[in-house]
């Protein structure tokens, strides 16, 4: 769906609407691939064995495919229509069910652990407070008001900064074998859900002008980097002993992962500066830069990081290590591609030469390498069977 998205910059394509198709892109990104990972990663990492033999997990996990499936293929043909609405609706009650599930089943290894992960399912639900406020907002104001794009924003900030990233940290946690003092994380803990809660504001101040919102989100960015600092001190005595040990690829994903969450700090302090506040969000090749940056940096790679340590991909295939070099130069030269342009229309330049077709061709190689994937994974299981 992404690569058809900017096959359409290049070349229109009949009968494709393409606000519809962005639609399916975003939605199947976000509810089919790093939901549905979660899910299984949660389930497998916290629920104890002797509970994972409930069906009502594997029940659960089909009726929400089920959902992705009805989304994925109404909202490129419809919209945001009755059909797809209701296939939306099912995914958020299939979530609320999941929560309650881990919340009385999870068992966890330390405290940290079972704070980020208690914390990423309470910004999960917190995060659709802002789809049961689209109904009212269109009867009441339409769609073209504030109050329709902030509720907009407020679940994807919540889905992207409180639900995927705290998520994938108490996966990391796990994963790493951090042992924190409960002082420290504390500490850090606060610091990350308080800057989850006041960066809200810059995509507010979007929508509503108040000098306030600017103040909020930079006092957030501020708290977001002294976390991040405490972050780094966790992870350098773990650094060697985890890292070390690891089979290359893995250690690469991980490394753009880690990577990727620095740089996007870094981004939102740049953006603390007044005159690209608001540019960052009225230059849409920043805002597509910054959303898949998380996606695609952030989470993604920890979650194909988790799947190489615990042998779901397979580090010693070749096939799906190439498959994962490949995805790693179609996100970076993207990326590269998305910003670069950015910069120019900021500077008054234009388009760049050729840029479309450039994003298109570099865009080949996201679905290419996740094919490669894709084909290892079921020769795997033919092996197994």
């Amino acid at each position: 769906m992404g690569l058809c998205l900017r096959w359409m910059y290049v070349s229109p394509m009949e009968g494709i609407n393409f606000q519809y198709l962005m639609h399916g892109h975003s939605h199947v990104a976000m509810l089919g691939w790093v939901y549905l990972m979660l899910y299984c990663l949660i389930f497998y990492f916290f629920v104890p064995k002797e509970k994972q033999q409930k069906p009502i997990y594997n029940r659960l996990f089909w009726v929400t495919q089920l959902a992705v499936v009805g989304m994925m293929v109404d909202f490129p043909a419809q919209g945001y229509a009755f059909v797809s609405i209701l296939f939306s609706t099912l995914h958020i009650f299939c979530s609320y069910f999941f929560c309650y599930l881990i919340k009385r089943d999870s068992c966890t290894s330390t405290f940290s652990e079972k704070k980020m992960l208690h914390t990423a399912l309470f910004f999960m639900i917190f995060s659709t407070l802002g789809v049961w406020c689209l109904g009212p907002a269109v009867g009441l104001l339409g769609k073209a008001s504030p109050f329709y794009q902030i509720a907009i924003q407020f679940f994807l900030h919540f889905q992207f900064n409180g639900w995927f990233l705290f998520a994938v940290l108490a996966l990391f946690f796990k994963q790493a074998k951090l042992i924190i003092e409960a002082k420290k994380f504390r500490l850090f803990y606060n610091l990350f859900v308080a800057s989850t809660l006041l960066t809200l504001a810059l995509p507010v101040s979007w929508y509503l002008s108040n000098p306030i919102f600017y103040w909020l989100n930079a006092l957030g960015v501020v708290l977001q980097l002294y976390a991040a600092v405490l972050f780094i001190a966790f992870i350098r005595p773990r650094f060697q002993s985890f890292f070390g040990s690891l089979p290359t690829i893995t250690k690469t994903v991980y490394g753009f992962a880690l990577f990727s969450l620095a740089l996007k700090v870094i981004i939102q302090l740049v953006v603390l500066v007044p005159e690209l506040a608001q540019v960052s969000h009225q230059i849409r090749n920043f805002v597509i830069g910054y959303i898949h940056l998380t996606m695609l940096g952030i989470i993604t790679g920890f979650l194909f990081g988790f799947a190489l340590q615990n042998d779901f991909l397979n580090p010693r295939s070749h096939i799906q290590k190439l498959g994962i070099v490949i995805f790693l130069v179609g996100f970076v030269t993207t990326e590269i591609l998305l910003f670069l342009q950015g910069i120019w229309f900021f500077f008054g330049k234009g388009v760049l030469p050729n840029y479309y077709q450039n994003l298109f061709l570099s865009s080949i190689f996201l679905p290419a390498g996740l094919l490669l994937l894709s084909i290892e994974i079921l020769k795997r299981k033919q092996k197994l069977i």
